[in-house]
C-alpha cells in the first residue's frame, strides 16, 4: 500500500516587492497539492535549519545534485524543517540555495502525519523531525530513506541513507 503524503497547509512568506521598505514579504499558505498533485517530488527531511550535518552536508548536497535530479525526471526538490518560515529563508540565504526549494513546517503538522516527529530536547530542540529522505508522485509517497534508530532524545543523528546520492542512485535505477 502507498502512503499518501499528509493533507498540511505550510505557513510560508514570499518576496513581494509591491510591500516595500526593510520587510518585502508577506504571508502565502501553500497545500499539500500545491507541493505535490501532478508532480514528482523529493522531499528531504532534517532535524533543523543552522544545525551542523543539515547546514554542512544535507542541504547543500541535494543544492549541488539540484540539476542531475531536474535531469532525472523530479519537478522539485524540497528541504523540510520544523522551523518558521523566517529561519528557514535566512537558513537558506545564508547557505546560498537557488534551487532547492525550503518549506517550514513550523507546527510540526506534516512531520507528525509522516510519523516522523521525535523529540530533541536532550538537544535544547523539543519537536523535530527525524531525517528521511522520499520520492513523491503525484501526492503518494513511493520511496522513503529514513535513517535507522528512530527514537525521542536519540543520542546520535544517523545520516547515511537520506542523501542526496542515495535518493539520486534509486531514482536513476528505476528509471
Amino acid at each position: 500500500m502507498t502512503q499518501e503524503v499528509p493533507q498540511v497547509v505550510f505557513k510560508t512568506r514570499v518576496r513581494d516587492e509591491s510591500i516595500g521598505g526593510d520587510n518585502p514579504f508577506r504571508w502565502q499558505d501553500v497545500s499539500t497539492d500545491d507541493v505535490f498533485k501532478g508532480k514528482k517530488v523529493v522531499v528531504f527531511a532534517l532535524p533543523g535549519a543552522f544545525t551542523p550535518t543539515c547546514s554542512s552536508t544535507h542541504l547543500p548536497g541535494y543544492e549541488a545534485k539540484y540539476q542531475e535530479f531536474k535531469d532525472a525526471g523530479i519537478d522539485e526538490v524540497y528541504c523540510l524543517s520544523v522551523n518558521d518560515a523566517f529561519s528557514m529563508y535566512q537558513w537558506g540565504k545564508q547557505l546560498g540555495v537557488q534551487n532547492v526549494k525550503l518549506l517550514p513546517d513550523g507546527n510540526a503538522d506534516f512531520t507528525r502525519g509522516m510519523d516522523m516527529l521525535v523529540k530533541k530536547e536532550n538537544l535544547g530542540f523539543g519537536d523535530r523531525s527525524w531525517r528521511y529522505s522520499m520520492l513523491v508522485e503525484d501526492g503518494k509517497v513511493t520511496k522513503i530513506f529514513a535513517e535507522d534508530g528512530k527514537e525521542d532524545n536519540c543520542p546520535t543523528d544517523p545520516f547515511e541513507c537520506s542523501d542526496c546520492d542515495t535518493m539520486l542512485a534509486y531514482i536513476k535505477s528505476a528509471a
